[in-house]
């Protein structure tokens, strides 16, 4: 039984230290001895001394304050500050992610934190729906998809596209696709499964949040002659750059409501022009290559405004003329 508490205690006194300290906040002797007895624990200050003595001896960096009163902190940790902050950006940014999950993956990773660094890191987050998935299909997705990598089979699943009315519809009347899965990218914020596509007979990526009925099939994937470059195909396929960001407003052809879906998220405004067309208001980055994206839809997506916008795609209109 005593074995077991202190095994107990040892644990408790790691957790402790890890939730309430850092290099700013310290646990004096007398604060340790505290918190167990808030336990029911009955310890004094050479237990104390002795749980932090094996404690570093196992490699957990504590620092110990020399004093009257001996004060302890966590030193370096797995992640530090500015790692984790990186890491919470990346997930409240993301498109694939759902809000929940977000929130979910954002408290695992504030746990890697003192309860004030987590607490101060937190404080001014507000994580939006804007741009985020509305389920949670994707994580299930991902999984098979890593399985079948590791274990080069094929999978199988449906894809699916938006109506002008933003509703969801399969591709090809529910085609089955059979796909050899090479590896999962991650670009603009989506996941996408690059691989052998039966369908197109070469290699192609499809987004992940627009798989659904993700199996793996008994077959063996068709694998590529020599090893697939991951870096070279995502340097050919995508290409982003970024620009001012500032709000503008497009005209489109109704087929082209996926498009704008897939760029600006299930959230976008629209509203219906006429009978052919809808208006899509956005904040975008202005760029060359948001500039790029609307001139490849020949004259299908047009800009309205703001006029500083629709000045400067005509310029690019008229510099791309002349040049020819």
């Amino acid at each position: 039984m005593g074995n077991q508490l202190s095994k107990r205690r040892l644990i408790m006194l790691l957790k402790l230290l890890y939730a309430k300290t850092d290099e700013d906040h310290f646990l004096s002797t007398a604060d340790i001895v505290d918190y167990f007895r808030s336990q029911d624990i009955v310890i004094d200050r050479r237990t104390v001394k002795a749980d932090i003595d094996l404690l570093i001896d196992m490699g957990h960096d504590i620092v110990v304050v020399k004093s009257t009163q001996n004060k302890f902190f966590i030193g370096n940790r797995l992640f530090e500050v500015p790692e984790v902050k990186l890491l919470i950006d990346a997930v409240y940014a993301s498109k694939s992610i759902t809000k929940s999950k977000s929130e979910n993956l954002i408290e695992k990773l504030s746990s890697l934190l003192s309860g004030d660094q987590a607490t101060k890191l937190r404080k001014k987050l507000v994580i939006s729906e804007q741009v985020k998935p509305m389920n949670e299909v994707i994580y299930y997705s991902v999984d098979i998809i890593n399985r079948a990598i590791a274990d080069n089979k094929q999978i199988s699943f449906k894809y699916y596209e938006y109506t002008p009315e933003k509703k969801k519809a399969l591709k090809h009347n529910g085609y089955l696709y059979a796909f050899s899965p090479y590896a999962l990218l991650w670009n603009e914020d989506h996941y996408y499964a690059i691989g052998y596509s039966e369908k197109h007979k070469k290699v192609t990526a499809f987004r992940v949040d627009r798989m659904c009925e993700v199996r793996i099939c008994d077959t063996d994937a068709v694998l590529p002659s020599a090893p697939f470059d991951i870096a070279a195909y995502s340097n050919e396929v995508f290409d982003m750059f970024p620009g001012r960001e500032v709000v503008v407003t497009l005209k489109c052809e109704n087929d082209l409501m996926k498009v704008i879906i897939d760029r600006f998220g299930e959230d976008v405004e629209t509203t219906s022009i006429d009978d052919t067309h809808f208006q899509v208001t956005t904040r975008v980055s202005v760029s060359p290559t948001f500039l790029g994206w609307v001139f490849q839809f020949a004259g299908r997506i047009g800009i309205i405004s703001p006029n500083e916008i629709v000045e400067e795609y005509q310029a690019m209109l008229r510099k791309a003329s002349s040049a020819f």
